[in-house]
C-alpha cells in the first residue's frame, strides 16, 4: 500500500496490534449513511466490522488509485468504542460510526502527520485538531486515515498534475486508471467514488471540491467561505478556502455539511455579521425542490463542446420537466476578475502558510514560506515533474498591508458579487445558477500537466465566497459528467432543494468498475 513513507511501518504496525480479523460482511458500492445505521441498530454488523471493511478494501485497492496516503492506526480502536457507545444506549451522533477520509492538509491532533502532500510536512504533527476534525469526531465519525492530493492543494507549480504529491503519488481516476481525478481534492473524491470510505471532506479555493467530484461522479459541496471554520487547515487564501463534504449521494454529503458548521471565534468568517448558519439541512432535501424555481444557465462554459452540450441540454431538460424556469445567462462575473484572484492568493498564501507553520511550534518542521522554498528545491523527488514556481511567486510578494493587495481584494470582492453575481441573480430574479461543472476526465501527463479541455466553471462561486454544489448529470464514454448549482452568499438550503431535487429526478452516480489498463 502507497502511504506516506514517514509512517508507513508505524502505521501497518499499529494495524497489525489491533485485535481484529478480516470482515466477511458484504457492503453495497454505493452504500449510504442510512444503510449503515439501520444495519447498525438491526445488529448486522458492528462499526469495528465496517471499519476492518474499509481497512480491507484500501489495502486492496490502494495501491492502484493512490488515492489514501496516511491510514490512522487508531481507527479500529475508534469503532470499538462507538460500538461500546450504542451499546450502552448513550446518545449517537448523526455520523455514528460512518467511516471517513480527510484531505491530507486538515489538521487531526492524532498519530497522522498533515503533510499537504509535500516530502518536507511528511513529520509534521499538528497540536490540536482543526475544529472541522474536533465535529466530525464529535459527530460520531470515524477518521480512516488522509486522502492524497495535489500538492500545496495545487497551487505550487505552473504546469502541475492534478492528484500528485510528492508522498501520496499520482491519484488516479477509479472511472479509467490512465485517467486525471482533478484536484486538489483528488484523494477525496476518487476515494468516496471507490468506496474507500463512506464520506470524504475536501477543501477548496478554486474548484478542489467541484471539479473532483466532476472527475470521479459524485457530489460535493463547497460551502459560502464561512460556514465552516477554516483553522487547522493548511491555507492558500483567506478569503476563498473552505471545507466541504464529498458523497456519493446529496443526502449523505448534506447530513455530513450539517455537522461541521460551529462557529470559531478564532476564524472571524464564521463569527461574521449576517452568517446564516444551521446545523441540520436534511429538511431541505425535497424531491419537489426544483419545482417554481427561477434558474439562470451559464452556458459560456461549454464552449464548442458538442457532447459535452448534450449532456447539459439533456440535464436542462430535466429542470424544466420539474417545473423550472429555465433563463440563459452571461458571464456572471467579469473574466477579468481572476486575475486580480491570482493576485490576491499569492499574498494570503504567504501570509496565511507562514502563520499555519507557526501554529505547529518550536518544533515545527518548516518554519516559514523561505525555508519550505529551500527545501523543495533541493529535493529532487519534489523538482522532478514540478517547478514550484508559485511558492516563489507568493515569497515575492509583501504583507497583507500592500496597497497592490487591497487593492486587488476590494475589486475582487466588488466584481464577483454587487457586480457579478448578486447583480445577475437580483435582475433576473433568480434562485440559482447552473452551469456544467467540467468536462470528462482527462489523461493524466506529468510532463505537461493539466488539460482542463476548456470546460471549466468554479470559478464565479470560488472567487466570490459563494455556496456550489455539483451533482452527477450524466457521463461520455463512461466519464462522468457534474453540473454545478451555485448563487448568493448563504444559500446553502436553496441550493440543496435543487440539487436533491435533479439527483433524484435524474440517477446519474454511475458506479466505477475500476479498470485496469495495466498501469504500474
Amino acid at each position: 500500500m502507497r502511504l506516506s513513507f514517514s509512517v508507513l511501518f508505524v502505521t501497518l504496525f499499529s494495524l497489525a496490534c489491533q485485535p481484529s480479523s478480516p470482515t466477511l460482511i458484504d457492503i453495497s458500492p454505493e452504500i449510504s449513511i442510512a444503510d449503515i445505521h439501520a444495519a447498525y441498530e438491526a445488529g448486522t454488523y458492528s462499526a469495528q466490522d465496517l471499519t476492518q471493511y474499509y481497512l480491507d478494501r484500501i489495502e486492496s485497492l490502494n495501491p492502484k488509485l493512490h488515492a489514501v496516503i496516511t491510514l490512522n492506526p487508531d481507527a479500529l480502536a475508534i469503532a470499538a468504542a462507538l460500538d461500546e457507545k450504542r451499546a450502552s444506549d448513550a446518545s449517537l451522533g448523526p455520523l455514528h460510526g460512518i467511516p471517513v477520509l480527510l484531505k491530507d492538509n486538515i489538521d487531526t491532533h492524532d498519530s497522522m502527520p498533515c503533510t499537504a502532500g509535500a516530502n518536507s510536512m511528511a513529520e509534521s504533527y499538528p497540536l490540536a485538531d482543526s475544529p472541522l476534525a474536533a465535529q466530525l469526531r464529535a459527530a460520531g465519525a470515524i477518521i480512516l486515515g488522509k486522502a492524497n492530493l495535489s500538492e500545496w492543494a495545487n497551487f505550487h507549480s505552473s504546469t502541475s498534475s492534478s492528484g500528485w504529491s510528492a508522498l501520496g503519488g499520482q491519484t488516479r481516476n477509479p472511472y479509467d486508471l490512465s485517467r486525471n481525478p482533478c484536484g486538489s481534492s483528488s484523494g477525496s473524491g476518487a476515494a468516496v467514488s471507490a468506496n474507500l470510505c463512506v464520506i470524504a471532506i475536501g477543501t477548496e479555493t478554486n474548484g478542489s471540491i467541484v471539479c473532483p467530484a466532476n472527475n470521479n461522479g459524485v457530489v460535493g459541496i463547497k460551502p459560502t467561505v464561512g460556514l465552516i471554520s477554516r483553522r487547522g487547515i493548511i491555507p492558500i487564501s483567506y478569503s476563498q478556502d473552505t471545507g466541504g463534504p464529498m458523497a456519493r449521494s446529496v443526502e449523505d454529503a448534506v447530513r455530513t455539511l450539517g455537522t461541521l458548521t460551529a462557529p470559531d471565534s478564532l476564524d472571524d468568517k464564521t463569527t461574521a455579521e449576517g452568517r446564516q448558519a444551521l446545523t441540520d439541512y436534511t429538511p431541505f432535501l425535497k424531491q419537489e425542490g426544483i419545482a417554481g424555481k427561477r434558474i439562470g444557465y451559464f452556458k459560456a462554459p461549454l464552449g464548442d463542446h458538442v457532447r459535452i452540450t448534450a449532456v447539459m441540454e439533456a440535464a436542462v431538460e430535466v429542470f424544466r420537466q420539474q417545473g423550472a424556469e429555465i433563463i440563459e445567462i452571461e458571464e456572471p462575473i467579469l473574466k477579468r476578475t481572476g486575475n486580480h484572484s491570482f493576485q490576491v492568493l499569492l499574498y494570503e498564501f504567504k501570509d496565511g502558510l507562514n502563520k499555519y507553520f507557526a501554529s505547529l511550534g518550536p518544533n515545527a518542521k518548516v518554519k516559514s514560506l523561505e525555508e519550505l522554498i529551500e527545501k523543495t528545491f533541493s529535493d529532487s523527488v519534489e523538482m522532478h515533474y514540478h517547478d514550484h514556481a508559485i511558492l516563489k511567486q507568493a515569497q515575492e510578494k509583501g504583507d497583507l498591508n500592500s496597497e497592490e493587495y487591497q487593492e486587488a481584494l476590494a475589486t475582487v470582492q466588488r466584481q464577483s458579487r454587487a457586480e457579478g453575481i448578486d447583480k445577475v441573480m437580483d435582475e433576473l430574479g433568480l434562485d440559482a445558477i447552473i452551469a456544467p461543472t467540467g468536462g470528462p476526465a482527462w489523461k493524466t501527463d506529468l510532463t505537461n500537466g493539466d488539460n482542463f479541455g476548456g470546460v471549466f466553471s468554479s470559478s464565479p462561486a470560488a472567487i466570490s465566497g459563494y455556496p456550489n454544489i455539483t451533482v452527477p448529470m450524466g457521463q461520455i464514454d463512461s466519464l462522468p459528467l457534474g453540473i454545478s448549482i451555485f448563487g448568493r452568499a448563504w444559500s446553502e438550503p436553496t441550493l440543496i432543494e435543487i440539487a436533491y431535487g435533479f439527483e433524484q429526478a435524474s440517477q446519474h452516480r454511475l458506479t466505477p468498475q475500476l479498470i485496469d489498463f495495466s498501469l504500474e
